[in-house]
């Protein structure tokens, strides 16, 4: 029996059919034999408290350029193409593939099988073959971990061939701008990477890949969100973009994690996490501000492109090599997590941002039309370098608060939104994080205390009978009231000195939205259209002209 079972599992685990030749291959190590080979191969280090810290090399971060989808019968029609969504041939998708297979053939390397959507109608079986142990530890981290029945005959979705050490010497040649790549074929089913070492090139390929797959074929709504879930069963879901508060506001002690990241939300009104992991940012960590994160920094977790203090603890407010400092780990390294992390039915949507021209209310409800608008817009503002004197913030759109990893129109993503939030009856709320009082060098931030406040507020259900006004550039509704949080703040009016000042600059941020909007206006509906600033564009030009 044994070796009949020995041989379906040579049969499954043949990389010959992959091309793959004179390969060392380890199968499926565990994190603690990976983390000694590469500590051994001095490819990293441990920290004081025995993590692996890494350097991921000349990336330090996804590389947005260098990211390709193969057009072909498949993808030619359906995907969104442009700055996002660039397209290469199956020819030279092809001779990438045989460049990157030759280039593994006769190395050591590690594969590991694993899956992704914790929903078992939705499992998706994904191979993974890296050139570097830590690589192979990451999907570890970041992906389900398959049982030990499951392996035996394990058949794979998707395969990923990650290769760092391979830079194209030819990239022109092959459609590329330089030397690094990320490449999914949705045909062949295939996700490259070659000449990059940062970690998140693996994941956000399969992100990606399943946010073209579940809307297209399985009618399931994938998300950049992060989710937890209370006792009595209640979701709440959290969208925003980088430095918004996504992963600190879902980590609540009293409600249970689904995930930080990605997730899925499907016809039956499910709500489930894509990953089996997590992967946060460091920079400035310390355990008051973020406790789960900084507590799961330990054996078995990574830690990306960290400097160290002389006693080999890890500086986190360094940022010498990037201001992009990560750790990935399991989920299981947080205490309070849904098993497994799938949930139904949620009650309530945030969309986070922060707001760094203080003019967004710090809580505000949307309707339908609205809600779908922001989505669309996925708006937060970058505070500007100071170095050369510019205080001024920089709006930020990202469309479904997720753009770089959307191969479809984002329009097909907020319908789906706005049908199953109708569908389901869920409340959305604008929720920011940034300033009050004035812009970014004059207002200061909205304390997080506060914010945690409206959001349990709103999750006890504190908001549902209080008195509402609608903001008048921006048409959203503000409560008049709400439990812990002082009431001048809630309407931002009130916390500037200069009212005039107020208006104008949410008449300047309102415009930004207009101008933003415009590359959708054509495939949106008259109710998403509505859902924008009250402003009228036409009317503010004219003040301008």
């Amino acid at each position: 029996m044994e070796a009949l079972l020995n041989k379906t599992i040579m049969k499954t685990r043949d990389l010959t059919k992959y091309g793959l030749r004179d390969t060392k291959v380890h199968w499926n190590l565990s994190p603690e034999e990976l983390q000694a080979i590469t500590v051994e191969k001095g490819m990293g280090k441990e920290t004081a408290n025995g993590t692996l810290a890494v350097n991921t090399g000349k990336f330090t971060g996804r590389s947005p350029q260098d990211r390709f989808i193969v057009k072909d019968n498949y993808t030619k029609d359906r995907v969104w193409w442009g700055k996002t969504n660039k397209a290469i041939t199956p020819e030279n998708f092809d001779s990438l593939e045989k460049e990157i297979v030759n280039y593994l053939s006769g190395k050591e390397i590690y594969a590991r099988d694993a899956y992704v959507c914790a929903d078992p109608e939705y499992k998706t079986n994904i191979r993974t073959i890296t050139e570097y142990p830590w690589s192979n530890m990451f999907v570890y981290n970041m992906f389900l971990r398959s049982e030990e029945s499951e392996l035996e005959n394990f058949k794979e979705d998707w395969l990923v061939l990650c290769a760092p050490g391979y830079e194209s010497p030819d990239p022109k040649k092959y459609g590329l701008r330089q030397g690094n790549f990320s490449i999914l074929n949705f045909t062949k089913k295939i996700a490259l990477v070659g000449g990059s070492g940062y970690t998140g090139e693996i994941k956000k390929g399969i992100f990606s890949a399943l946010n073209m797959i579940l809307p297209v074929d399985k009618n399931v709504l994938p998300m950049h969100c992060s989710a937890n879930v209370g006792d009595n069963g209640d979701t709440a879901i959290f969208f925003g973009l980088s430095g918004t508060g996504k992963t600190t506001l879902s980590a609540d002690p009293n409600r249970k994690l689904i995930g930080d990241d990605e997730h899925g939300w499907t016809a039956k009104n499910n709500i489930f996490n894509f990953e089996g992991g997590c992967y946060a940012k460091v920079i400035d960590l310390t355990e008051e501000k973020e406790p789960d994160i900084f507590r799961a920094i330990k054996p078995g977790a990574i830690l990306e492109n960290v400097v160290f203090k002389e006693n080999g603890e890890v500086d986190y407010m360094d940022s010498t090599i990037t201001q992009n400092t990560r750790v990935s780990y399991p989920i299981y390294h947080i205490d309070n997590i849904q098993k497994p992390s799938y949930a139904s039915n949620p009650k309530n949507i945030f969309f986070l941002t922060a707001d760094a021209f203080g003019v967004l209310p710090p809580v505000s409800k949307l309707t339908p039309g609205q809600a779908a608008y922001h989505f669309i817009s996925g708006y937060t503002a970058k505070v500007a370098g100071t170095e050369a004197g510019i205080t001024e913030p920089v709006p930020s759109f990202s469309a479904c608060f997720g753009e770089p990893f959307m191969p479809l129109h984002p329009t097909v993503y907020a319908e789906m939104l706005s049908k199953k939030m109708q569908e389901a009856g869920v409340n959305v709320w604008l929720i920011n994080t940034g300033w009050s009082g004035g812009p970014y060098g004059v207002g200061s931030r909205i304390k997080l205390k506060y914010t945690r406040a409206m959001i349990s507020s709103i999750l006890n259900g504190d908001l549902d009978n209080v008195d509402y006004q609608q903001h008048p550039i921006f048409g959203l509704f503000m409560p008049k009231y709400c439990p812990n949080v002082p009431t001048e703040i809630l309407d931002p009016m009130n916390t500037w000195l200069q009212k005039g000042g107020y208006i104008s600059k949410a008449i300047q941020l309102a415009h930004s939205f207009h101008l933003n909007f415009e590359k959708f206006a054509s495939e949106a509906s008259e109710q998403i259209i509505e859902g924008g600033p009250l402003i009228d564009e036409h009317h503010h030009l004219n003040d301008h002209v």
